[in-house]
């Protein structure tokens, strides 16, 4: 018996052992087929790593389970650097025996575990799901699929979800999406029994926003038939924040229209459910709030739907004697009853009629009460009424309104009934009045408060004609700490548009900013206006600004503005500008931009046209002074850890703005460099910034500028640039700009000024510096005395001539013709005596920091050591002396830093002496040098054709990735309209590593 139970406990052993070492063994295996298939598969950059790959039988037994961790995709082009999902953990189960003894495997579970994913769809469809790549091979028929969904447990956790579809103009975001659920999905007939809930962030349909931080949940049962793709939904319940209902019925799919028949009713039948639904109301302290009341919510969505017909539909909604009151206020919200009916008998969506036939509440002992009757989505017959009276000092006793102290009387009364037609210029009979009286704002935040604030609005339209339209807003003003504004204006005639009105006073914006604060806005200052203002937006259309008739004055004092998208703050000391119908004049600005003062004076005109109409352009004329202007800070993106370090990025210009401008600055500061006595003018018009006699003194010399700067095209920057510049250090130059780093290295090692006319365009990147190889350009380079030390080229000749002049050169009057084309700096042949020798050279260098030279010398034999003097003694014949000139041609190739220094055709020093001596013997040594002249300048078009398609190539990556940056600057844009991808993504439990790439 013992021996037995040992057996069997040593039989056991080795089953766990192997189960355990199977997936070990097999592992390598496994990856390297999932790598197989990712690469043969999927056209996009997978990233997982094999360390975070494991197989165990242990985590579900009777299955094995296959899991990965921190994986993710990335798209290819258009969707390049796009993250379409990071998984945190992935986790497969299939059933062991089914795997091992069965005919075919059995999938039983799926789990995911944190993560994001990212849906795009593009204006043309093209979607960043699509990542399957084409087979060029035909298909074979598809067989019968052997593989069994089974799948007992499915579980997703703690998802972040976006589907963006800009073609729908659909957007929908989800945090923290659960899900759990079963199903034999192998069956044509099955049942999924599921659970879920989220938060929906957003959700967006045609600019529309329908949903807002709202919960959803879902644990309902539904049955599937594949046969006819047929959903059919079973018990269970839906809910909304609080508000939970059931649907009924099925949706079905036979073809391209979608059948559906559905009923829906309320399961919690109380004033609450509904309640949670307000914004605003459903929040941490909602289920300590105090309520009563019925609600009965129900409908029906009944038909076909497809691109020309939408199903039948009536959903209804009553509350009777509704009521809430947060537990720690005396005053209740109270006798809510509302009968809201929607509903559509055609199967049209434009003939959708909302009826609220009666609407009522009273906030504390203040009723307010409506009714409403759209009839239909096209004529908009409307019929609605509503009516109250509420006093303000009572809402601080019904809301929580923390710190601020309400006082006043809102009385509202209006109506309206009839037609809206453009077209035969009617709009419904109106009769509205809405006064705010004796109104009082006192916030803890500041001692003084806003009060008699009054607003006395009425607007008006008996006959139903839009000619007889009248908005007459008689009384708009309010009281702080002594100061008044008033103001007033009548609108008239809603076709013309025609108003009048005005606005005098006084108020101080760092008060208000106090009792009205602003997230991360810091506000300061006192604004004084008085402004009459007179027109028709029917004389802006016809573009008659002339008749816009606005006078008066506006001044802002001490004023200062900061938040977090403009830390650096706008400090205005004194503005003050004149307003007439043609311009504004800009009688006085002294301000300080970030660090930077500046004082200006000049005017502005067309305005009206620009406030109105979207193509219109603003023109202006200023003349702008300051002691020290520091760019920088403006153009400055992200700043890194390094103190003094910061990234500038491409600044896009207004092309709806023309101004003039006369510049003047003591000093300016730019990426690294300094500029004093700054002045020139400068013109923005169109998107491109033009400078025109912009002189400047700056690295100990003097620089004047004209050109342009060119972001017409965001996606391709251009600049054109004439340089004139005197006497400015070559050191200096060097530090400062990277076009002398990349064509003219050798200025590192170069003591001295020079002079330079020179032109030069191209493109600009994403960091505003020249793509290297965009550059064309030509001038003229002076240098009237300079010493070249320590330069590895200088060291490499002496080396190799055995040359005793050391590793100084000193170089006077030089002249330097250079021209820049396909990302290569040519330099004309020049004479210059290195050392006491006459030597003449040209040849190229490469945006990529290749170097290419050819350097022609006349050396006197003996100074090229004893193995010239030997070969001189051994050759008879000759007349030549240790004076005798021998011509030397050297070739510099490499880099400026890695030079390679050798004689030109290749010889050795003896051959070339050799050579050299036989040919001065003959009086050929001009010839010799003419000739490997000629070599040098074939193989510099051979180098010039290579360098200009690494340019090429430089410029397309430039290209795409400028593309790219203003992709993102578009997807930002649209993501901070929606306020909620990055934010969201932001959430997320766990980041990426950078792992694998397949």
């Amino acid at each position: 018996m013992k021996k037995t139970l040992i057996v069997v406990l040593i039989v056991f052993a080795l089953l766990l052992v192997s189960l355990i070492a199977l997936p070990i063994v097999f592992k390598d295996k496994i990856v390297q087929r999932i790598d197989q298939e990712i690469a043969n598969t999927v056209d996009a950059d997978v990233f997982y790593d094999a360390d975070n790959f494991s197989l165990s039988v242990l985590k579900r037994f009777p299955n094995i389970s296959a899991t990965i961790e921190e994986f993710g995709v990335v798209g290819h082009e258009p969707f390049k650097g796009d993250t379409l999902a990071h998984v945190n953990s992935f986790q497969v189960d299939l059933n062991l025996f089914s795997v091992i003894f069965g005919d075919y495997p059995e999938l039983t579970g799926l789990h995911l575990n944190g993560g994001q994913v990212y849906v795009k769809v593009l204006e043309d469809g093209t979607a960043n799901y699509d990542i399957v790549k084409e087979s060029d091979a035909p298909s074979a028929p598809e067989e019968p699929s052997n593989f069994k969904f089974g799948i007992d447990l499915m579980e997703v956790n703690d998802v972040n979800f976006v589907y963006d579809d800009r073609q729908l103009k659909y957007f929908i975001a989800l945090q923290d999406f659960h899900l759990e659920g079963a199903g034999d999905f192998s069956a044509d007939i099955y049942g999924i029994d599921g659970r879920i809930d989220t938060k929906v962030v957003r959700m967006d349909y045609e600019d529309v926003n329908y949903i807002s931080d709202k919960t959803f949940t879902a644990d309902t049962e539904i049955q599937v038939d594949m046969t006819q793709m047929k959903f059919s939904f079973g018990e269970g319940q839906f809910g909304v924040n609080d508000f939970l209902f059931g649907v009924d019925g099925f949706v079905a799919m036979p073809s391209d229209d979608i059948d559906i028949d559905l009923t829906f009713e309320g399961k919690e039948n109380t004033f609450k459910s509904v309640l949670s639904l307000v914004p605003g109301i459903y929040t941490e302290s909602f289920s300590g709030l105090n309520t009563s009341g019925t609600m009965d919510f129900g409908g029906f969505l009944k038909g076909t739907y497809n691109e020309s017909q939408f199903p039948k539909f009536n959903i209804g909604l009553k509350v009777k004697e509704g009521m809430f009151q947060y537990p720690d206020l005396p005053r209740p919200v109270k006798d809510v009853n509302i009968d809201l009916t929607v509903k559509n008998e055609t199967g049209n969506i434009d003939y959708t009629q909302v009826d609220i036939p009666a609407f009522n509440l009273s906030f504390g002992s203040n009723p307010i009460s409506g009714r409403l009757l759209l009839e239909n989505l096209i004529t908009y017959d409307v019929d609605g009424q509503l009516k109250g009276k509420l006093n303000l000092a009572e809402l601080t006793s019904i809301f929580p309104i923390e710190g601020m102290e309400l006082r006043g009387i809102l009385d509202l009364d209006a109506t309206a009934k009839g037609r809206y037609d453009s077209v035969a210029e009617v709009i419904p009979a109106i009769n509205a009045k809405m006064n705010l009286s004796d109104g009082y704002v006192k916030s803890e935040e500041y001692p003084a408060p806003i009060e008699d604030l009054n607003v006395k609005t009425s607007i008006v339209n008996r006959s139903g004609k839009m000619a007889d339209f009248l908005v007459d807003m008689s009384n708009i003003g309010f009281k702080l700490e002594g100061e008044e504004v008033k103001g007033n204006m009548k609108i008239r005639d809603l076709d013309q548009l025609n108003w009048d009105g005005a606005v005098h006073g006084a108020v101080d914006l760092g008060k208000l900013s106090k009792i009205f604060p602003m997230e991360d806005v810091i506000m300061e200052g006192k604004v004084q206006a008085d402004i009459d203002t007179k027109g028709s937006y029917a004389d802006v259309e016809a573009e008659r600004y002339n008749k816009l008739d606005t006078r008066g004055q506006v001044v802002l004092k001490e004023f200062y503005y900061t938040d977090k998208d403009l830390p650096q703050g706008v400090r205005i000391y004194l503005a003050k500008g004149d307003f007439s119908p043609q311009a504004v004049n800009l009688a006085n600005f002294d301000a300080r931009l970030g660090e930077s003062p500046v004082k200006a004076t000049g005017s502005l005109s067309n305005y009206m046209a620009y406030m109105f109409e979207e193509t219109a352009v603003l023109k202006g004329k200023l003349n702008v002074n300051s002691t020290k202007f520091n760019i920088n800070e403006w153009m400055t993106e992200s700043e890194s850890t390094t103190e003094d370090t910061t990234e500038l990025s491409l600044i896009e210009l207004p092309k709806d703005i023309d101004f003039s401008m006369s510049v003047q600055a003591d000093e300016v500061l730019y990426d690294n460099l300094v500029f004093n006595d700054a002045k020139g003018q400068m013109t923005l018009k169109d998107g491109i910034l033009t400078f025109k006699d912009a002189g400047m003194k700056t690295m100990g010399g003097q620089m004047t500028l004209n050109g342009a700067y060119n972001t017409q095209d965001i996606t391709d920057p251009k600049f054109n640039m004439d340089f004139k510049v005197l006497g400015i250090s070559i050191q200096e130059a060097f530090k400062s700009f990277n076009t002398v780093k990349a064509f003219a290295p050798i200025a590192q090692h170069l003591n001295g000024d020079f002079t330079s006319g020179f032109s030069l365009s191209g493109n600009l990147g994403q960091d505003m510096m020249p793509v290297l190889s965009s550059l064309d350009g030509n001038g003229l380079i002076e240098v009237a005395q300079a010493v070249l030390e320590n330069s590895k080229i200088v060291s490499g000749i002496t080396s190799l001539t055995k040359l005793k002049d050391g590793n100084t050169i000193q170089i006077k009057d030089l002249k330097l013709k250079a021209e820049i084309k396909d990302g290569m700096l040519e330099v004309s042949p020049f004479d210059i005596k290195l050392w006491d020798y006459q030597a003449r050279i040209q040849g190229s260098t490469g945006f990529d920091g290749s170097i290419n030279y050819l350097v022609n010398m006349e050396i006197p034999a003996g100074k090229l050591g004893s193995q010239a003097n030997n070969l001189l003694a051994s050759i008879s014949g000759t007349e030549a002396t240790g004076e005798t000139k021998i011509p030397l041609s050297i070739n510099l190739g490499g880099t400026y830093q890695q030079p390679k220094v050798g004689l030109a055709g290749g010889e050795s020093m003896e051959t070339m002496l050799t050579n050299a001596l036989k040919a001065r013997a003959s009086s050929e040594g001009k010839k010799l040098q003419e000739q490997l002249t000629e070599q040098f300048k074939a193989q510099e078009d051979s180098a010039k054709q290579e360098m200009k398609l690494k340019a090429d190539a430089a410029q397309d990556s430039v290209k795409s990735e400028l593309n790219k940056k203003v992709e993102e600057a578009q997807n930002k844009a649209a993501d901070e309209v929606k306020g909620l991808v990055k934010g969201l993504f932001g959430k997320s439990k766990s980041s990426s590593d950078t792992t694998k790439s397949n």
